[in-house]
């Protein structure tokens, strides 16, 4: 039978017994079914109790100065001996941390499969530095995305984070409250993967600080059909992640339109249309769904590229004025 201390009575526990402490929030982001929901152990004591996929605790305090173990086991466990992952962290303290759960457990079923880690994020913020900004901390936790930018659009604030590889923090952007929208690109910032709005002043956070976490699959079906990408959120109160509403790429509508592709889906050739515009000064990037550049290329003098070499599968097609991406179109490889 489970032994339960939840985190509140941990808190209390600690505050009148240790007076040495630090504030502590855990964010569940392991995709994997096998760990859609989790219990999670402090020493040898049940914290969390059926900790679900994309949520998070509250900060609360824990022991700081001695060590301690945070151990992650199935949402069955019947005590910490079930354990997947074991820990062992000293806190420092008065610090404050935001610790990111990632990775896989399952033995298959998963491509690629990272094992199951806790990143830990020390000097994590519970308000933003000014009540005029928010304070965002970025994670990337999604197993199969590639190294990426983020490029804000919206506002113009251009590359707000550069080349952010799976399990990495960029440390906080203090943002003035506005709506923004948000660009994942390769790390080359000239492929668009996906786009997101993340409209701070319309929902009122002056002076919060979140943490942003890249979550999900870009190809489920390279993993067990697990959640698929996306930007989720996370605030210091806990609670369900929210999720980041997505957002057209970056393309004039105008430009984007008057191009056109076919035949769709293509065996050998793709050709490439735009009416009354000279293709000779566009180059292309063909990139999969994980985002990976698998061609480079000028367009042919008859206005097609070569696609016979690329596996079967769904594509992205970027036209490109240098680096100015000018339209994206998607592409099947029969």
């Amino acid at each position: 039978m489970k032994k339960v201390l939840p985190l509140l009575a941990i808190a209390l526990f600690t505050v009148s017994s240790i007076a040495q402490t630090a504030r502590v929030q855990v964010i569940h982001n392991s995709a994997d079914a096998a760990a859609a929901t989790v219990d999670v152990y402090v020493n040898s004591d049940l914290a969390l109790d059926d900790f679900a996929f994309r949520t998070a605790t509250p900060f609360i305090d824990l022991p700081a100065g001695v060590q301690i173990e945070l151990s992650i086991a199935p949402g069955n466990s019947t005590d910490v001996g079930d354990a997947l992952l074991t820990v062992p962290v000293t806190l420092t303290i008065d610090e404050k941390y935001i610790v990111v759960a990632d990775g896989i457990v399952s033995p298959t079923g998963y491509n690629p499969a990272p094992p199951l880690t806790l990143q830990v994020f020390p000097m994590a913020r519970e308000m933003a530095s000014n009540s005029s900004n928010v304070d965002v901390l970025v994670h990337h936790g999604s197993t199969d995305a590639p190294t990426v930018d983020v490029v804000e659009t919206g506002a113009g604030a251009g590359t707000i984070v550069d080349d952010i590889s799976y399990t990495e923090f960029q440390g906080y952007l203090e943002l003035p409250t506005a709506d923004y929208v948000v660009e994942i690109r390769d790390a080359s910032g000239t492929v668009g993967v996906a786009a997101y709005q993340a409209p701070l002043a319309t929902l009122g956070l002056d002076g919060a600080a979140l943490t942003v976490v890249a979550s999900g699959f870009l190809d489920p079906s390279q993993n067990s059909n697990g959640p698929a990408f996306g930007l989720y959120v996370a605030s210091p109160l806990g609670g369900a992640l929210l999720e980041l509403p997505s957002s057209p790429l970056s393309v004039s509508e105008f430009e984007s339109s008057a191009f056109a592709i076919y035949p769709n889906p293509a065996t050998e050739r793709l050709n490439i249309s735009a009416t009354g515009i000279d293709l000779s000064q566009y180059s292309v990037t063909v990139s999969d769904m994980l985002g990976r550049q698998v061609l480079n290329a000028e367009i042919d003098i008859d206005n097609y590229i070569n696609v016979n070499n690329l596996s079967e599968g769904i594509y992205n097609l970027t036209i490109l004025d240098n680096n100015r991406i000018i339209a994206n179109k998607k592409f099947v490889k029969n």
